[in-house]
């Protein structure tokens, strides 16, 4: 089941955070990355955060969380993340099926480490196709997808 989470309410956050950290440490790796800013981010910033998190329950756990920052014009993922221990059931896919069927704007977004095969797999499973790539100054080489409707 994927609800809108209250980001608001700190022990939601602390939740949001928990999911975030483990998935994002996987990630780091996945990329080698030595200095990774999604491991940095604090408690407060995603409870003041005005972007939307949904989770995906799974077993009464938060199992993904997708951060989604959505305007008239397009939809960006700001953040996807699943639980390493529900890796490859589906909650990546469940939580991309959701934005699909839920927002309506004719751009969608995405931005990820170009080291991230599982991610961008997804991604081109979905549509999405590369726009740009570029280097970070924390040494991480991102690559932006985008999914035009109608295309």
């Amino acid at each position: 089941m994927i609800e809108k989470l209250q980001n608001s309410d700190i022990e939601i956050s602390k939740k949001i955070r928990s999911v975030f950290q483990s998935s994002y440490k996987v990630e780091a790796e996945l990329l080698n990355a030595v200095d990774f800013p999604p491991l940095k981010r604090t408690l407060e910033n995603y409870v003041h955060s005005t972007t939307a998190f949904f989770g995906y329950i799974k077993n009464k756990e938060l199992a993904g969380v997708i951060e989604i920052n959505s305007t008239a014009d397009f939809t960006s993922i700001n953040s996807l993340v699943v639980d390493p221990k529900f890796f490859r059931q589906g909650v990546a896919k469940k939580l991309m099926e959701f934005v699909f069927n839920t927002f309506d704007s004719e751009l969608l977004i995405v931005e990820t480490g170009l080291e991230n095969g599982p991610a961008i797999a997804l991604y081109e499973k979905f549509g999405f196709k590369e726009v740009k790539q570029w280097d970070t100054d924390h040494g991480v080489r991102k690559i932006k997808m985008e999914h035009k409707r109608g295309n």
